[in-house]
């Protein structure tokens, strides 16, 4: 069976591209940072990495890099051919990482609100509130999506007024406790947002949703994220090679936000999963199930949400040793014509400056499908990707990249 199946370790850069600079990310590299980070500390130890090490990994930081990551011993044999992808999308963001990947890079310029304060226009502000019936919002502004919880979920629960934020992103995003204020109700609102939004070529709308109440004793509030969190993205420029396949009658399961992240276009099954282990156990199930000319794509994005964006070395550290550890489940079940791609769509570097995404090189780690051992080298998009996913399961050429795999 022609089958394949990309997971996407969300922000798992591997170094500075050469235009990072243009981000404020020279010098940026999430995995060399976490190694080093772990090589230094008295007490866990180096980073901890065999499995991927195996597929490639730390050749392709290498070659990205022209640096072995500290403290981490390179494997004697690698059996995954591996590389770096630059990206030429315009942003440094989800969507445009996972629609380059897919084959379509981003070639216009995303809306941003870049002030800090004050961040959305008035009139945007009063169109929601008037549309979605609200009492008011709080926030608008930039910001941490843990720290402004903590700081207005109490005051969001009182008055019933949403929480708005944003970030160097092309987003929107909107917290809301689950039970005072409603999940339904939430979804609701972003709708109105997503479509309020369209003129000002926003990215994203996010529903983040909370729980959590007043402590006792020292009155301090205790609010949580929760697992209903939902993206709601634009739709991609052009045909991915997701909707290339799904409409040349193949299937394409979307486990974790993959779905959202391109606007439900070409899914053929949405599996939503919360935690790490829990998507990987999906990604298994969905294999065990996958039939000829089936494409499996899931999201990791703990990696990024739990982890880059709150600057957590160690945490970041710890995920990717148990995401390491259970990839041998996952290579076991593979058959010699299955395609596994292991990637990412941005850096975010734990031990960089603010909370936001970083510019960077991602990995391209690739086994089955004929492929040889060795280094893919330098790869000049992320399309490479969908190109060499479009030759494999038999679709015409996507008009962005340039296929790693041999040819046929």
């Amino acid at each position: 069976m022609t089958r394949a199946i990309v997971l996407v370790l969300d922000s798992f850069g591997i170094g500075a591209t050469p235009d990072a600079a243009a981000f404020g990310d020279a010098g940026a590299d999430t995995l060399g940072h976490i190694a080093e980070a772990c090589a230094t500390s008295s007490e866990r130890g180096p980073l901890q990495l065999p499995n991927l090490g195996r597929l490639g990994l730390l050749h392709a930081h290498h070659e990205s890099t022209g640096a072995w990551a500290a403290g981490v011993e390179p494997p004697a044999t690698v059996t995954g051919a591996y590389g770096h992808a630059r990206e030429i999308s315009s942003g440094k963001d989800t969507p445009s990482g996972h629609w380059e990947i897919a084959g379509v890079p981003v070639r216009f310029e995303w809306g941003y609100f870049l002030e800090r304060e004050h961040s959305f226009p008035t009139e945007l502000l009063q169109a929601l509130i008037r549309e979605a019936e609200l009492p008011g919002v709080l926030g608008d502004c930039h910001a941490s999506g843990t720290e402004i919880i903590a700081r207005l979920g109490e005051e969001h629960v009182r008055t019933g007024k949403p929480i708005v934020y944003t970030s160097a992103d092309s987003v929107f995003q909107i917290a809301a406790h689950e039970e005072s204020f409603g999940l339904a109700r939430l979804y609701e609102v972003c709708e109105i947002a997503r479509r309020l939004l369209e003129p000002y070529n926003i990215g994203r709308v996010i529903a983040r949703p909370f729980a959590g109440e007043k402590a006792a004793g020292d009155g301090a509030a205790s609010f949580t994220r929760t697992a209903g969190r939902r993206d709601y993205s634009v739709e991609p420029p052009a045909p991915t090679v997701l909707q290339k396949l799904h409409d040349d009658g193949g299937q394409v399961v979307a486990i974790g936000k993959i779905a959202d992240i391109y606007a439900h276009c070409g899914i053929s099954q949405t599996i939503k999963a919360s935690g790490h282990d829990a998507l990987f156990d999906a990604t298994l199930a969905a294999l065990d199930e996958a039939g000829d000319r089936s494409l499996i794509m899931t999201n990791f994005v703990d990696f990024d949400m739990v982890y880059g964006h709150r600057r957590d070395v160690a945490g970041y550290a710890a995920a990717l040793e148990a995401f390491d550890a259970r990839l041998p489940e996952l290579l076991d079940k593979l058959e010699d014509d299955d395609l596994l791609i292991l990637t990412a769509d941005h850096g975010c570097d734990p031990t960089w400056t603010g909370t936001d995404h970083t510019r960077e090189h991602i990995p391209v780690l690739a086994s089955g499908a004929g492929l040889a051992p060795g280094s893919l080298g330098a790869r000049a998009s992320f399309a490479d990707i969908g190109q060499s996913l479009a030759r494999h399961l038999g679709l015409a050429p996507m008009d962005d990249g340039e296929s790693f795999l041999p040819a046929r």
